[in-house]
């Protein structure tokens, strides 16, 4: 709304100026001055066509106005300053056709570069850092933070359906060296990771087809950031936006944890939407494998939850009852442990409680 106000006010401004040109008397208008007012209106609408194509808009600091309006008028004061010795010249010549002239020209350079400024400070405040000696005073985050999504994130392709649920809504970032990363991973010669790198590409274009997705790619050169390794530089671009990382890489997320960056593990918000099971629930599942220890036999539940189950090594490719002991819960997954109760016929799987 401040920046509607802003340009509602741009536009009565050039409509002032507009009539302050048809009180001139100037020899080259043999025409009239009838069409001086519509092409000072049109003038003005065009540069606010032009900054609303810009789609970057934020409007939350009264201040970024009036630092811009500030720092319009100096420009438009300096610009008159090297204007100056013309116009003197100008004056002499005619000393009141001379001084109107001076005053529209610096009425419309004035109005002009002050709405330049204002909006370029309000779309860029984020990023501004104002610097006096001894003191800085450091961009605020205010609202939600941008989400820095890591290889590992859109290749698993979870934060796509993730976000057009709604549960994130915030601006998700894609760094140029991610985007490198992922395209070096999609023309491997390996057919697996090849497949890998396929599906990240094809996760990160259904975002950006998504209207509803404010999804953008970082391209610009961070030259300080080019020699670290892609994790690194990561952890330093999330400092540099105050932003959030989103992986599903467990080194990636101690890495950024001791730099004291937010991370949003994937496998962290999957683990927090399944079901709990407490000590002494039953479940059924198969046994697809030995385990590490000796009588344990592995199963997995529909969601992929890993069950370790005692006493059941012998029975692999066969479905069993086993009873929760306890649940192990890690960014890497969890896992439930429990102990054989017994072995399954087909009646029993038929009536048995379903998977959750």
């Amino acid at each position: 709304m401040m920046l509607w106000v802003l340009r509602v006010i741009f536009i009565l401004l050039a409509g002032s100026v507009g009539l302050t040109w048809t009180k001139l008397d100037l020899p080259f208008l043999t025409y009239g001055y009838y069409w001086i007012l519509p092409v000072t209106l049109l003038a003005a609408l065009l540069v606010i066509a032009a900054d609303v194509l810009i789609k970057e808009k934020r409007i939350d600091s009264l201040s970024s106005i009036y630092f811009g309006i500030i720092v319009g008028l100096f420009l438009n004061f300096m610009a008159m300053l090297a204007l100056d010795p013309y116009f003197n010249q100008l004056i002499s010549a005619n000393e009141a056709n001379g001084q109107a002239i001076r005053t529209a020209i610096s009425l419309s350079m004035g109005i002009t570069l002050c709405y330049i400024t204002t909006s370029f400070i309000i779309q860029t405040k984020d990023d501004f850092r104002f610097i006096v000696p001894y003191v800085q005073f450091a961009r605020e985050v205010r609202g939600g933070r941008p989400y820095v999504l890591d290889t590992s994130a859109i290749i698993d392709g979870r934060i796509a359906d993730v976000v057009q649920v709604g549960i994130i809504d915030h601006k998700l970032i894609v760094p140029q060296f991610v985007l490198a990363e992922l395209q070096a991973i999609a023309d491997s010669t390996d057919k697996l990771r090849r497949a890998r790198g396929r599906r990240g590409l094809d996760v990160l274009s259904r975002m950006q087809a998504d209207k509803d997705i404010d999804l953008s790619i970082d391209d610009r050169d961070h030259a300080d950031l080019s020699k670290m390794p892609v994790d690194q530089r990561l952890v330093q671009l999330a400092l540099q936006l105050e932003a959030k990382i989103v992986t599903n890489d467990y080194n990636l997320n101690k890495v950024a944890k001791l730099h004291n960056v937010q991370v949003v593990n994937l496998n962290d918000l999957a683990n927090a939407m399944k079901s709990i099971f407490l000590p002494g629930e039953k479940l059924s599942t198969r046994i697809v494998r030995p385990g590490e220890s000796a009588g344990q036999g592995i199963g997995y539940l529909e969601d992929g939850t890993m069950i370790v189950v005692e006493g059941a090594r012998d029975l692999i490719g066969k479905d069993i009852s086993a009873s929760v002991t306890s649940v192990l819960q890690t960014s890497a997954g969890r896992m439930i442990f429990g102990t054989l109760e017994q072995v399954l016929s087909s009646k029993d799987q038929a009536s048995s409680k379903p998977n959750r």
